[in-house]
């Protein structure tokens, strides 16, 4: 078996995928009205994106009740600030609750939380 990607669900694929691609620069490998699939550029699973008409924003943090988040991607970067001020550039929010120092959570525009963080 190969795990070949991580799949996000949101309201517009191509809309979620066009933020991923100003995000992490990588090249659409696959695409389709209601699918599209980022190829990492250095090989390995991609990020994909499907629509879903039923779709609902995840709550961050976690509130009983709410729709909860099922999973989040983790960035590596070299500087918080810098690689801060570019995901905003691309249209992601600061999240309102962010949860140890050295690692920051922002929202894509579809509601998934995402951190970037530097190794120590």
């Amino acid at each position: 078996m190969t795990l070949s990607t991580v799949v996000l669900e949101t309201l517009d694929a191509q809309e979620l995928a066009a933020f991923y691609r100003r995000l992490l620069g990588w090249e659409i490998e696959r695409e389709e009205p209601d699918w599209v699939k980022l190829a990492a550029p250095a090989g390995g699973p991609g990020l994909s994106f499907q629509s879903d008409p039923a779709y609902v924003r995840p709550t961050w943090p976690g509130v009983p009740g709410a729709q909860q988040m099922m999973a989040h991607l983790d960035i590596e970067v070299d500087d918080l600030d810098a690689a801060g001020a570019h995901v905003l550039a691309a249209g992601a929010t600061l999240a309102d609750h962010q949860s140890e120092d050295g690692v920051r959570t922002y929202l894509d525009p579809a509601g998934h939380p995402f951190c970037l963080w530097i190794r120590t």
